[in-house]
């Protein structure tokens, strides 16, 4: 598999990951409110969309199917983003990304199919992803987020194996305020920008 985007594309693709509940949607949500394009995750979307349809395509009902149509969902992301990202030029913060996948899959104790891996070799992001990491004070579980602390901590540090495997340099988010975050990523964003 060979991905059509330039590198350009891959350049201004920026990932936010890490274990759940650290805070990485309210950062990409707040990047978002500042006029910056962004995607929506993957998993919550898919739970949301499966629970309202009586779906089977559940983290807790079927784990290889869930991340299937979590994998669609990250390929649409992708093409999107290329197509439309707003501004033009500018960056778009991805709120996880395909290498996700294979993370989760890792975490479920599954195989890894090798059409996931081809995915996560052709579609490439900024060299550079941001990782919130397990922040036990603000950690809740919710309808989507069922995960314990210990699988959430867990789920982090495979994110990170992950990403490195591929490539990346995971950077981990500092455990801060919301808008320190933001100040963070743009000036780390700004700087990679200017050095191109």
């Amino acid at each position: 598999m060979s991905s059509s985007f330039t590198p350009a594309h891959r350049d201004r693709f920026v990932v936010v990951t890490g274990g759940p509940g650290a805070g990485k949607s309210t950062l990409i949500g707040r990047l978002a409110a500042a006029g910056y394009a962004r995607t929506e995750e993957a998993g919550r979307g898919v739970i949301r969309d499966q629970a309202a349809i009586g779906g089977r395509g559940l983290p807790w009902t079927d784990p290889a199917l869930f991340a299937e149509l979590m994998l669609g969902w990250e390929l649409r992301s992708y093409r999107l983003a290329a197509a439309h990202g707003t501004p033009p030029g500018g960056p778009v913060f991805f709120d996880r990304g395909v290498p996700d996948i294979v993370g989760y899959l890792r975490l479920q104790g599954l195989p890894v199919p090798d059409h996931v891996h081809a995915a996560a070799r052709a579609h490439r992001y900024h060299r550079r992803v941001f990782v919130a990491p397990f922040w036990p004070e603000i950690y809740a579980r919710d309808a989507e987020r069922k995960q314990s602390p210990a699988e959430a901590e867990r789920t982090c540090l495979v994110m990170i194996e992950t990403y490195a495997e591929y490539g990346y340099e995971p950077v981990e988010l500092e455990r801060a305020p919301v808008e320190d975050r933001v100040r963070s990523v743009l000036r780390s964003v700004e700087a990679d920008r200017k050095s191109a």
